[in-house]
C-alpha cells in the first residue's frame, strides 16, 4: 500500500511542474475560451488528479484528502480556474453513492473518469420502466467542457423511496447540451456554463441522492462528502493567495517605482502589510490541513467522526477560503497603480479568491451555520 501510494506520489511530483508552467503560460488563452481546454485536462488526468480517489482495485491512486489537497493547491498557484477544475477529481467520492456495478463500470473502465454536475435547481423526471425521463436545464456547471459524464440535479415523485431528496442522474456527455453562458470577472476559466437536457432517459442505476450514504468501504468513502467537497474548493483560495504573495515578493526583490520612491519591499507600510498577510494565510493554512488530517485519523482508525468535529471540518474550510480573499485583496492594495491594469496577476488573484469564498459551500451563511453547529443548534439541510 505504501509502495503504491509513493509511486503515485512520485508520478505526480515529476510531471506537476511542467504542468504547472504550461498553465500559467496559458492562462490568458482560457480566459479568453472560458473554459480550460481539453488537452489541459487530459494533462490532469495524466499526473493523477482524477483518478486520486478512485480505489486501487479499479486502477486508482486512493491518496488521502491532505495529499490530494495539497496537489489541487498547488495546480491553483498556477491558475485558480485550472485548480476548480481539477477539484473535481474529488467526483468520485460522491458517485460512490450510485450502486455498485455502476460505480466499478465508470471506473474499472476509465479511472480518470472525468465528471461534472449541477444539481441545482432540481428539476421534476418522469417515471419510465427503466428509470426517469430527463428534461430542463442547470446553472454552473464547472468543468463541463471536459468531462466525459455529466450529471444533472432531478426531483421524483416523493412517494418513491428518497424522492424528498435532490437526485442526481448521470449521463454521457454526448446526451448533454452545453450552453455557453459563463462570462465573469472571477474564475473565468472554469467553464461553469448552463447545461440542458431533452428527454434522455436515465436508467435508475445511474441516480443518486446527493450525499446519501457510499457503497465502498474504502477509507476515503467515509469521509464526510460534504466537508471535502468543500475543502477542494477553499484550497483553491489559499493557492491563488499563495500566488499574490510571491509576486509581491518577487517584486520587491529590488524593482524601481516608476515615481522614483523606494521599491515595494523597502517602504514600511508595505512590509507591515505583508508580513500580517504572511501570518494570516499561513495561519489559515495550518488550522485548514491540521484539521482535515485530525478527520483523516479518525476514519482511518475505525472510529465515526463526532458533530463537532464535522462542523470543524467545515468551519476550517470557510476560515481558509475567507483569509484567502483577504490576504489577496490586500496583497492588491500592495501592488498599487499597477494592480488595476486589466489580467495582472494581483486583479486576477483577488477577483478568483473573492470568486472562491462566494460559494454556497463557503460563504457568508456557512460561518452562521459552523456556530450553530459548535452550539448543537440546529444547522441547513447538508451542514456538516
Amino acid at each position: 500500500m505504501v509502495m503504491q501510494q509513493t509511486a503515485a506520489s512520485c508520478e505526480r511530483a515529476l510531471n506537476l511542474p511542467a504542468v504547472l508552467e504550461e498553465v500559467r503560460r496559458r492562462r490568458g488563452e482560457f480566459e479568453k475560451l472560458t473554459y480550460v481546454p481539453l488537452d489541459i485536462v487530459e494533462k490532469l488526468q495524466a499526473i493523477g488528479v482524477y483518478r486520486a480517489f478512485v480505489p486501487r482495485a479499479l486502477g486508482g491512486d486512493e491518496i488521502t484528502p491532505s495529499a490530494f489537497l495539497r496537489l489541487i493547491e498547488a495546480i491553483s498557484t498556477a491558475d485558480a480556474s485550472t485548480g476548480w477544475v481539477a477539484s473535481f477529481g474529488v467526483s468520485s467520492t460522491y458517485l460512490a453513492a450510485l450502486p455498485a456495478e455502476t460505480f466499478t463500470h465508470i471506473y474499472g473502465s476509465n479511472p480518470n473518469t472525468v465528471f461534472a454536475g449541477s444539481i441545482f435547481p432540481p428539476q421534476a423526471a418522469g417515471k419510465t420502466a427503466a428509470g426517469y425521463k430527463v428534461n430542463g436545464r442547470w446553472p454552473y456547471c464547472s468543468g463541463c467542457m471536459g468531462a466525459s459524464l455529466i450529471g444533472a440535479g432531478i426531483k421524483i415523485d416523493d412517494s418513491e423511496p428518497g424522492g424528498a431528496l435532490p437526485r442526481m442522474a448521470v449521463m454521457p456527455r454526448n446526451k448533454v447540451s452545453i450552453k455557453h453562458t459563463w462570462d465573469t470577472a472571477g474564475l473565468t476559466a472554469t467553464g461553469s456554463h448552463d447545461i440542458a437536457v431533452n428527454d434522455v432517459e436515465v436508467p435508475e442505476e445511474w441516480t443518486f441522492v446527493r450525499g446519501s450514504p457510499s457503497n465502498r468501504s474504502e477509507p476515503i468513502f467515509r469521509y464526510p462528502s460534504m466537508a471535502l467537497a468543500a475543502q477542494v474548493l477553499a484550497v483553491v483560495g489559499l493557492g491563488s493567495a499563495r500566488e499574490a504573495l510571491d509576486w509581491i515578493r518577487t517584486e520587491a526583490s529590488g524593482k524601481p517605482s516608476i515615481t522614483g520612491a523606494p521599491s515595494i519591499g523597502a517602504r514600511p507600510h508595505i512590509q507591515s502589510e505583508f508580513g500580517k498577510a504572511e501570518a494570516r494565510i499561513r495561519s489559515a493554512r495550518a488550522y485548514f490541513y491540521e484539521t482535515v488530517e485530525e478527520g483523516w485519523e479518525a476514519v482511518v482508525a475505525g472510529k465515526e467522526i463526532p458533530q463537532e468535529q464535522r462542523v470543524r471540518l467545515r468551519l476550517a474550510a470557510t476560515n481558509a477560503a475567507s483569509e484567502a480573499a483577504a490576504v489577496a485583496q490586500s496583497a492588491f492594495y500592495m501592488g498599487g497603480t499597477s494592480a488595476i491594469n486589466r489580467g495582472h496577476v494581483l486583479m486576477r488573484c483577488m477577483l478568483d479568491t473573492a470568486s472562491v469564498a462566494q460559494h454556497a459551500f463557503l460563504g457568508i451563511g456557512t460561518w452562521t451555520s459552523a456556530g450553530a453547529g459548535l452550539f448543537c443548534e440546529k444547522t441547513p439541510p447538508g451542514f456538516p
